[in-house]
């Protein structure tokens, strides 16, 4: 069994080891918040729907308004708990109509690292950067390693690195890649200013 632990919370990480769609889904909601709040979004949502694993079918023809109600209940499953509703029906809709739902199905069969790279950024809310994460972290954790795939994750991917919730195996890396973030942020403000 897969141990994870990007949400630091053991049920929450349980589910993320367990169920490609919450992985799926937590790295969706992984953008303007921290890392743990994301990654605990879905387990939080599997119980506010009184279930212990997420449903691609049951998320997509849920009533918009009220899983959007679902997300913004205390505490929130995002800063933006409404648009990242959506943003995880549009997800799941789209692995109903192209997976039969099944989102392991976006990376089981796929013939090399570029091949999943090109599946992961046609996914609703996966630009590159958040396409490439995915791909390192399915490689590093989940032992979905086809050929190429370090090269397509590119930096993402690369053995040793602290860049990404891909290599976040407890709070130590945790703190190593907050401290990543907080330098390229700094190094790109520098930049920006011209220093």
């Amino acid at each position: 069994m897969t141990t994870i632990r990007l949400a630091q919370h053991p049920e929450a990480d349980a589910l993320l080891a367990r169920s490609p769609l919450a992985a799926l889904v937590g790295m969706l909601l992984d953008q303007q918040v921290p890392m743990e709040w994301a990654f605990s979004g879905p387990y939080t949502i599997a119980q506010r729907l009184g279930t212990d694993d997420l449903d691609a079918g049951q998320i997509a023809a849920h009533d918009p308004e009220s899983f959007a109600a679902l997300l913004s209940e205390k505490p929130a499953v995002h800063r933006y708990p409404g648009s990242m509703a959506k943003r995880i029906q549009q997800l799941c809709q789209f692995l109903v109509d192209e997976y039969g739902g099944d989102a392991e199905a976006v990376w089981s069969d796929a013939a090399d690292g570029k091949e999943l790279l090109t599946r992961l950024k046609a996914l609703p809310g996966f630009g590159v950067q958040k396409a490439q994460i995915f791909l390192a972290l399915l490689g590093k954790q989940y032992g979905v390693t086809p050929k190429g795939w370090r090269e397509a994750a590119g930096a993402y991917g690369e053995a040793g690195s602290y860049r990404s919730a891909a290599d976040i195996t407890g709070p130590d890396s945790l703190a190593k890649v907050r401290a990543f973030k907080q330098e390229a942020k700094r190094a790109a403000k520098a930049a920006k200013s011209g220093e």
